[in-house]
């Protein structure tokens, strides 16, 4: 019997499915992008319900238009990887969203956060989840929704509500409000989830007034999560299976199954992990410990680091500057100029994240001349994502007293041949791009692999991984323009 795999690939812009066959090759994608909302500064929500029906459309896509469609008898399934620490909570009878989803990229919850750490909470909660207390993390987004919609509380209290990161909710949809649970990754990324003990921490629910009725079963990453039919676009219930956040799924997709291995994911953000084995380390300063994976009964632990806003600057760019039509345009303006004049974008456009965690600044410009143009605006842009890994790949080098052997790179952005280079050049290390683009998807193939005993072993699909391109370092000097690039930092901070 065949083997097809639908992943789930439900991201801050967009979802998307991809199908995979029985040898991880891809056979067909949809996509489609969701709403924005911006009610004030600072905030960001997505509407839940949307990303559902979204979902739902695009694995309908794939399903009927791919060779294939009619052998519905074959072995479907169908895996998770999503947008992390995106936070709902619902009405468990009705089944609705009491509000929008507080998106990872929101503040709304820094006033709690500011006042956790003057109590001196940071080092309990960095203990405890691995995390630094901040409002990228779910758990201060679901305390305000609480506190500020109303009945949210005493709901809460009846135990008549439930919270959830997307795959969370996405679960529950697809499996009729039958199964409420997510996995070890999207746990520890909530700031509410012991990575010592792999269960919710009653002190740190209780920190943030969380009651525990409302948190998910967490399960390895790969585990049987319940049975789906879509919608009924399946004669017979098919299992949802493999499930991780999407920078871990990128780790998994990019076989970083051994401790030194690591990975950038240039998405919305750009996510840095490099895999520590199978010890939570206390992680440097500025970067965080998270649950890496959880498969075959244990878990791996990772180093990571995250920014906030990277593909995002260019979408920016594109929709709302009106600077270029697509992102994809960038590369051949920006590479029309030598060098960015003198010009440094800091995107904090929701704060910075790792290595600064300063959540209370804005984004801005410096070095603009009158003989700045668009091109080197664009160029700017796109040197600032680079600038912005090498903080965290630094950070993570120093504390292991080792540089990388090599990046592994996933993302829509290492398309921009300019960025990789310079990428490479700026870290004086190899950037290995694969040839599936969307390893988080690919990670969430894996895992539903194993779960369902398609694969027994890390050595099973470590052959599936195919090298394109490796993109060695080039001997330029880098170090005025890194230099240039933290000065720029430090006065947006200071200010």
């Amino acid at each position: 019997m065949s083997s097809y795999i639908i992943a789930i690939d439900q991201s801050t812009s967009a979802t998307k499915a991809l199908l995979f066959d029985g040898q991880c090759r891809l056979l067909a994608r949809a996509d489609k992008e969701h709403r924005q909302y911006y009610p004030q500064t600072g905030w960001v929500e997505h509407d839940a319900d949307e990303i559902y029906h979204n979902m739902v459309e695009v694995i309908r896509d794939v399903a009927d238009h791919a060779p294939m469609a009619a052998d519905r008898s074959s072995a479907w399934s169908i895996a998770i990887t999503n947008q992390r620490e995106t936070a709902v909570v619902w009405d468990k009878t009705t089944g609705k969203p009491i509000s929008n989803a507080v998106v990872w990229q929101d503040t709304r919850g820094a006033g709690l956060c500011r006042q956790l750490l003057a109590d001196g909470k940071g080092p309990m909660v960095m203990e405890r989840a691995g995390l630094l207390i901040d409002p990228n993390f779910s758990a201060s987004g679901v305390a305000w929704l609480l506190d500020h919609v109303p009945g949210a509380r005493e709901a809460a209290q009846r135990g008549d509500l439930l919270m959830g990161t997307i795959d969370t909710w996405l679960i529950w949809k697809l499996t009729g409000g039958r199964v409420h649970a997510t996995d070890t990754t999207n746990a520890s990324r909530t700031m509410l989830f012991n990575i010592h003990t792999m269960q919710w921490d009653d002190d740190l629910l209780a920190l943030f007034n969380i009651p525990r009725t409302m948190m998910p079963e967490v399960k390895p990453c790969d585990a049987v999560y319940g049975e789906t039919t879509c919608e009924g676009l399946f004669a017979a219930p098919i299992p949802v299976a493999g499930v991780l956040g999407d920078s871990h799924g990128a780790l998994v997709g990019q076989m970083c199954f051994s401790p030194g291995s690591g990975k950038v994911t240039y998405g919305t953000g750009s996510s840095v992990m490099v895999n520590i084995g199978e010890e939570p380390l206390p992680a440097p300063e500025g970067l965080v410990t998270s649950v890496a994976f959880s498969a075959f009964g244990k878990t791996w632990y990772g180093y990571e680091g995250n920014i906030y806003s990277t593909g995002a600057t260019l979408k920016w760019l594109a929709d709302q500057m009106k600077m270029v039509g697509h992102p994809r345009e960038m590369e051949q303006e920006a590479t029309s100029v030598p060098d960015s004049g003198g010009v440094y974008i800091v995107p904090a456009f929701s704060g910075l994240g790792a290595p600064w965690w300063k959540n209370d600044v804005k984004g801005a410009v410096f070095g603009l001349t009158f003989a700045t143009t668009r091109a080197h605006f664009l160029r700017a842009a796109l040197e600032s994502i680079a600038y912005q890994i090498k903080d965290l790949v630094d950070a993570m080098t120093r504390a292991t007293g080792a540089p990388l052997r090599e990046i592994a790179a996933d993302g829509g952005p290492t398309k921009n041949h300019f960025l990789m280079q310079f990428q490479a050049d700026l870290l004086q290390t190899p950037i290995v791009c694969t040839e599936v683009e969307d390893a988080s998807a690919l990670g969430a193939v894996i895992m539903c692999g194993f779960a369902t005993g398609l694969w027994h072993s890390f050595d099973d699909v470590a052959p599936l991984r195919k090298i394109t391109q490796v993109i060695g370092p080039q001997p330029d000097d880098h170090a005025t323009l890194y230099a240039g690039w933290r000065e720029a930092v430090k006065q947006l901070i200071k200010n």
